[in-house]
Order: structure tokens, then sequence, then C-alpha cells
């Protein structure tokens, strides 16, 4: 078997209206698709990121909350690949998201940090140049 990459990353949201404006606007990403699922009483909104994955962000009634985090069994944290850390630090920080301060990869010597997306799911933004 030969795995490609990452084709999408699924988000529930608690409050759609809420998250589609944050992972548009806030972290600006494309949309691709918006559909309304009436069999489900759900949305599905397709994101684009540059290299062509894709963040599915759906909708819920009554959906369950994280257990924990982030040592809660199943997804960790969605990491971004980023070339200029500080300036989407700064990006960040000016449209009210607070960032964790920034960390040194011990085994990479790369630069990352945490931040959350409305419903607390941590993001992380890691250094790849």
């Amino acid at each position: 078997m030969h795995l490609d990459r990452i084709h999408h990353v699924a988000i529930i949201a608690s409050d759609y209206t809420r998250s589609k404006k944050f992972y548009t606007e806030t972290l600006g990403l494309r949309v691709i698709a918006e559909t309304y699922r009436e069999a489900r009483h759900s949305y599905k909104l397709d994101l684009a990121l540059p290299d062509d994955s894709q963040i599915e962000l759906f909708s819920f009634p009554s959906p369950q909350p994280r257990p924990t985090r982030p040592e809660a069994c199943g997804l960790r944290h969605l990491a971004f690949a980023v070339s200029d850390i500080d300036e989407c630090v700064h990006e960040l920080e000016s449209k009210g998201v607070s960032v964790e301060p920034l960390r040194v990869d011990e085994l990479t010597g790369r630069r990352y940090t945490f931040f959350c997306d409305p419903d607390g799911l941590p993001l992380e933004l890691y250094e790849t140049h």
C-alpha cells in the first residue's frame, strides 16, 4: 500500500456558524462547497488548504463533547505547516485568537505553537522553513 497524503480531516462543530467564520475568515480557508443534508439536519462545509488537502466541517444536532484534551484517545491535534510562524501568530492574535508561547521541537529544532478553534479543538502551527 502507498498512501500519498492526507486528503481531509473532519471536524464536528458545536456552533456551525461560529466555526465556519473561524475557519474561513480567521484562518482564511477557501470554501469548496457547502451542503445542507436535510435527512441529518446537518451542514457539511468543504474547505481547501493551499496543497489541496481539505477540512470537512460538520454540524450535527447535539454532538457529544470531546472527552478531554489533548491526551484523550483519538485525534490529538491538527497541525498546519507554515513558513513564517511569527507572521501567523501575529495575524491570529490581531484577530483575537489566543496563541500559546512558541516552543521548539526537541527532535527537529523546528518552532511550533498551539491555539484552539471555537470548540477548543487543539490546532498547531508548525514552521517548516
